[in-house]
């Protein structure tokens, strides 16, 4: 009987019809494999998940690769889909960038029905030649690469077309003149490209159209009446583009619509009271418009309605007429009321809705307390930040299995964290900034692993009792400023902090060693606390800082030789102490300020959806400005005012051709003034103020096209004010005065005309010259001008000529 059976196998071995994938298209497939490793330059093809795909093997058999069942009278079957997603993978220095050639050998498998190509960062225009090959598509998702140009028109040719997914491109164009042969397509979604221009009014020829998405480009204009064509439209989202005037009042005429998403453009008027018609409505967003009126309380009659995001408009709520309203919605799982006017307690209505995880009612006039009943909703996600609401938080708060963002800044808030506040092991995000709580934070917090980000600032926290977090734990944002904590600056912090915020509070001793053990810091803010000693050597092992903020302290000695190392340095702010020496000449060697470094916080990626991160509050331009945290990667900053520097300033300097602001007013620094400070051309505010510099203001400073504010005051320069460029603008008297001989349009003295040059300038061009000859001095050292959140005022001493003390900042 065994015997029986190998010979039966052998036989169907022999005798069976091979059931394989078409030869041509095996190899176009390997061409497509070959051409894709080419381009990334790697041999491994283990990179893309593609070891499968080898010669003389079914290519029916390979990963990602999906064939037809035979026809009648055949033993081959055709490649009909292709999920090629992903097969470019993000590199510790970038995506690797791949040419849209790769997808050539792709055009010669005419049988495709499907084809996904999303995230590879292919670049290039969309192949139309290639694409108008594939006949039969049914599916096409390019989403997530790099492509460019404008959509081909072969693209609007693949009459099966039912899925078509452009998004998150760079593409540009207008869809009109090729839109009209998409008559049959089911799905059409180019959300998060460049495209621009209107919305094409024979979109209303796509009579099949299920699925609209436009979403995140710049199309501007009006929502084209044709739109109303689309009786099958199921899904319309036009999120996140430019577009303006009315929603068109037939859009009720969309009887089959379940989402209808308008939110973050600049659509005008009334909700149209025709949305009210459609029974089917599941979705309905129209935050963050230009939208007017009253909130109609029909649309909580809408009874199978489950999102309502009206927030972010001038829409008001009535708040009397609607005190007592019932809602026949009793889905609803997000609500967002934001900045609508609501006043008086939080609305009972919304604990009807017991499906709730998204509530925002932030940014209105609310008071009373936290109400119980919420308490106990297990709501995910709570905003109520910016209200008036007052009294502790209930500890029934933190025992949610469901709480994950917890929002309650800027309210009056009072009384002690619950100690169970650690209960809470779902929480990834906590905002209490600006309320009134008091006593120490409680210590289960730690317990939270979960716990991206946590905002204590601006309370009346107290103690040197620190929560000690897992080392590994995932907690990337800490913002405990402005409170009353004393003792060491804690350091029971995770590996993954990114932020931390401690300014403003009674910490003092010396820094911790232990600061850098945090691997990934990129902002790490001591502003305003009683901190002495040196600046340590090890700072500079914190290769990954880009915002350092020492301001406001009692440290002493000088910048320490290292500090350039710090390659991602943008903002270095150490003004306010009782530093000495001279300023290095490594100090021209931070790399950061001299081309700003293509990094980028991933926390503020993270969490730019929903948290207002602090301004960060810098001595600018002669008063006391907020810098935007979101775009705080632009400015470089070097703040080494009110200290006790002395000696020449190093021409150095001049190659921090990044920097927008330079401060050293306040110290002892003699010499001339370097003309290589012409060079930095990216200088806006220039503070040279109340030392005791010498010789003329360098000719070169008529090179700086940026330049809005120069202050030289309270120094000994002698000669000619620069003119051309710039300088003829900076003509504030109080800007140059007490000087000992300057004369210039700007203060209106005349000079003579036939004027010499001075030596120090001639020695300082020299210098300039020849700075490469000169020995690196005392390295660069923690220097910017930012006050990161919350600083206070610079407090201005008596103006000395010459003098050899200083008083304290």
């Amino acid at each position: 009987m065994p015997k029986l059976i190998h010979l039966l196998a052998l036989l169907l071995f022999f005798f069976t019809p091979c059931l394989c994938c078409f030869e041509d298209q095996s190899h176009a497939l390997l061409q497509f494999k070959s051409s894709l490793i080419s381009s990334t330059n790697s041999s491994n093809d283990s990179l893309f998940s593609l070891e499968s795909w080898k010669p003389g093997s079914d290519c029916c058999l390979w990963d990602r690769v999906i064939c037809s069942t035979p026809s009648s009278g055949s033993d081959l079957r055709s490649v009909i889909a292709l999920h090629l997603g992903s097969l470019v993978s993000m590199e510790s220095s970038g995506p690797m960038m791949v040419s849209s050639s790769i997808l050539k050998p792709l055009s010669r498998i005419r049988s495709l029905a499907l084809l996904d190509i999303s995230y590879n960062y292919i670049q290039g225009e969309i192949p139309g030649n290639e694409l108008a090959n594939l006949t039969k598509l049914v599916h096409l998702d390019m989403m997530n690469n790099n492509f460019s140009g404008s959509i081909p028109p072969q693209v609007f040719h693949l009459k099966y077309l039912r899925y078509l997914d452009l998004s998150s491109n760079f593409l540009g164009g207008v869809l009109s003149q090729h839109v009209e042969s998409l008559r049959n397509l089911r799905i059409l979604k180019l959300g998060e490209n460049l495209l621009g221009g209107s919305v094409p009014g024979e979109i209303g020829n796509l009579t099949k159209l299920q699925q609209l998405s436009l979403r995140s480009n710049k199309f501007d204009g009006g929502i084209p009446s044709s739109i109303m064509y689309l009786k099958d439209l199921q899904v319309l989202d036009l999120r996140d583009n430019t577009l303006s005037m009315d929603i068109p009042p037939m859009i009720g005429n969309l009887s089959n619509i379940t989402s209808l998403s308008l939110s973050n453009n600049r659509l005008t008027g009334g909700i149209p009271s025709s949305i009210q018609k459609l029974e089917k409505l599941e979705t309905l967003e129209l935050e963050n418009n230009l939208l007017t009126g009253e909130i109609p309380l029909w649309l909580f009659n809408i009874e199978g309605l489950k999102k309502l995001f009206v927030g972010g408009n001038n829409l008001t709520w009535n708040n009397n007429g609607n005190a007592k309203m019932v809602p026949k919605c009793k889905q609803l799982s997000q609500l967002s009321l934001k900045s609508c006017g609501l006043a008086g307690e939080i609305p009972n209505w919304i604990s009807t809705q017991k499906s709730l995880d998204f509530l925002d009612l932030s940014e209105n006039q609310l008071t009373g307390t936290f109400p119980q009943w919420l308490a106990e909703m297990e709501v995910g996600n709570i905003f109520l930040s910016d209200n008036k609401l007052t009294g502790p938080l209930s500890p029934r708060l933190f025992n949610s299995l469901s709480l994950s963002v917890l929002s309650l800044s800027r309210n009056n808030f009072s009384g002690k964290l619950p100690d169970n506040v650690g209960n809470a092991t779902e929480l990834m995000i906590l905002m209490l900034a600006e309320n009134d709580f008091w006593g120490e934070v409680p210590k289960s917090i730690s317990n939270i692993y979960r716990l991206l980000l946590l905002d204590l600032s601006k309370n009346r926290f107290s103690g040197n009792n620190f929560p000690v977090f897992d080392p590994e734990a995932l907690l990337a944002y800490i913002d405990f400023s402005s409170n009353q904590f004393s003792g060491d600056i804690p350091t029971t912090f995770s590996r993954e902090t990114r932020i931390l915020a401690l300014g403003n509070n009674k910490f003092s001793g010396r820094l911790p060693r232990n600061l850098t053990k945090m691997s990934n810091l990129e902002h790490l803010d001591l502003h305003d606390n009683k901190l002495t000693g040196e600046l340590p050597d090890f700072l500079s092992q914190i290769s990954t800082l880009q915002v350092l903020s020492l301001r406001n302290n009692y440290f002493n000695g000088s910048i320490p030789d290292h500090i350039s190392n710090l390659s991602n340095l943008r903002i270095l702010d150490i003004s306010s102490n009782y530093l000495t020496g001279k300023i290095p000449a490594s100090c021209g060697h931070l790399a950061g300020m001299i081309e700003t470094p293509d990094t980028y916080s991933s926390i503020f990626d993270l969490f730019t959806f929903l948290i207002e991160f602090h301004d960060l509050i810098v001595n600018w331009k002669k008063s006391k400005q907020g810098l935007s945290s979101r775009s705080l990667s632009i400015y470089s900053f070097l703040d080494l005012s009110k200290n006790q520097l002395s000696g020449e300033i190093s021409v150095s300097l001049g190659k921090l051709k990044d920097l927008k602001l330079l401060n050293i007013s306040y110290n002892n620094l003699s010499g001339n003034i370097p003309s290589s400070f012409g060079d930095l051309e990216s200088m806006e505010s220039l503070d040279l103020s109340h030392n005791e510099l010498s010789g003329s203001i360098p000719e070169s400073l008529a090179k700086l096209k940026e330049i809005s504010n120069l202050d030289v005051s309270n120094n000994m320069l002698t000669g000619k004010i620069p003119v051309g460029g710039q300088m003829d603008t900076m003509d504030d008297p109080s800007s140059y005065a007490n000087n000992s001989g300057l004369c210039g349009m700007q203060i209106q003295i005349p000079c003579e005309e036939q004027q010499l040059p001075h030596r120090g300038e001639k020695e300082a061009d020299k210098a300039w010259f020849s700075w490469e000859g000169v020995g690196i001095g005392y390295a660069a050292g923690l220097i910017s001008t930012v006050g990161i959140i919350y600083l206070y005022s610079y407090i201005y001493p008596p103006v000395v000529h010459k003098r050899k003390a200083r008083q304290r900042f």
